[in-house]
């Protein structure tokens, strides 16, 4: 039987524009099979979720445009478990929303926030950590997250320093810490309490509410006065007109810095954000000459390290090119690459320039 006072948070309201041209704002990479499994991202995510969290107890955090797309690809979604935010405003206020309408539903509730497009291989140590995290936040008044041991001294992650000596399983936070440059991630490596952010949380209802209610009152004033809206049907009114008035803010800046009480687990399971096409690369099986194919069928010579996606079964022929992105989707080629993948964005914004938003 799964607990019912388990919930779920399923961000879904990106835009992945590093994975264009395939991502784009109007069909994101979180509904997308972008590994070539036949899930996508968020297909998965919901599967590894629903593994422990009752399914009606899973709410979608998405934008507005995607409510129909999370509705087609989550079957067992209803449409009062798609929390819909009419403008962008960041983690904290989504959060927050989210976290009323399950206190209203359930005083008693626990909850994960995870975002929509990781990639987590053993989904059971995965569900284990939650349910030792969730164990916590149930007992004692307290926030909590899990944190990547990392492999390498990672530029592109926030780090999370924790209490060294402790001897605990989950251990107190003590400061969480921006992307570094290389030195710095060196360093961090090296004195072996920092861990990679995830971005994946768990705290009960009460605490989080209780979180908002004294490091950010103005927020919590806003969306607590429409806590007899929730759950009913004057609740998209309510959203509709008060949601723009939130601060722009994320729940790091909002909560986990100021907060006393953040604990990390030490994930146990191996994760990637699959933030980038190289992300992607890395998790792929990969063809005599490290090629990382998804749908195409490829002809190379002199080609290695590539990352090639096409329509499905389309032949593509790679000669003479290394260490490269080929994408090719209907009515845009990309061919960029690996080492300058962090500029997609920067080129995405030159199409959308010269070419309008179609293709964007």
């Amino acid at each position: 039987m799964k607990n019912k006072n388990y919930y779920a948070v399923l961000m879904a309201g990106g835009v992945g524009s590093r994975f264009w041209p395939i991502s784009t704002s109007s069909y994101p990479k979180q509904f997308h099979d972008m590994l070539g499994t036949g899930d996508t991202l968020i297909q998965k995510t919901f599967k590894r979720l629903n593994k422990f969290v009752p399914t009606e107890n899973i709410l979608i955090l998405t934008n507005e445009r995607y409510n129909d797309l999370v509705l087609e690809q989550l079957p067992l979604v209803k449409q009062d478990q798609v929390v819909l935010e009419p403008a962008m405003r960041n983690t904290a206020p989504c959060i927050l929303y989210a976290a009323l309408k399950i206190q209203k539903m359930n005083e008693n509730g626990v909850m994960i926030v995870a975002p929509s497009d990781h990639w987590i291989e053993d989904e059971d140590a995965f569900a284990k950590d939650v349910i030792t995290c969730f164990e916590k936040c149930e007992k004692e008044d307290v926030l909590c997250t899990l944190g990547i041991k990392p492999s390498f001294p990672n530029t592109g992650f926030g780090y999370i320093e924790f209490e060294k000596e402790s001897a605990e399983e989950i251990k107190k936070v003590n400061q969480f810490r921006e992307k570094p440059n290389y030195e710095t991630a060196k360093e961090f490596l090296a004195q072996g309490n920092f861990l990679w952010n995830a971005g994946i949380f768990m705290w009960s209802v009460k605490t989080i509410v209780n979180a908002f209610k004294n490091y950010q009152p103005e927020q919590y004033s806003l969306f607590e006065s429409g806590m007899s809206s929730y759950n009913t049907s004057e609740e998209k009114e309510f959203i509709k007109e008060n949601y723009p008035k939130a601060e722009n803010i994320s729940i790091d800046y909002a909560i986990l810095e100021n907060s006393k009480s953040i604990f990390v687990l030490p994930a146990t399971f191996d994760w990637n954000d699959l933030g980038t096409w190289g992300s992607l690369y890395d998790k792929l099986d990969k063809d005599e000459n490290n090629n990382a194919i998804v749908n195409s069928k490829v002809i190379t010579a002199d080609a290695s390290g590539n990352m090639i996606r096409s329509p499905k079964g389309k032949v593509v022929v790679v000669d003479g090119l290394n260490d490269y992105i080929i994408v090719d989707k209907e009515e845009v080629l990309l061919i960029y690459p690996k080492s300058k993948e962090q500029d997609i964005k920067k080129v995405l914004g030159e199409v959308k320039d010269a070419y309008g938003d179609e293709y964007a």
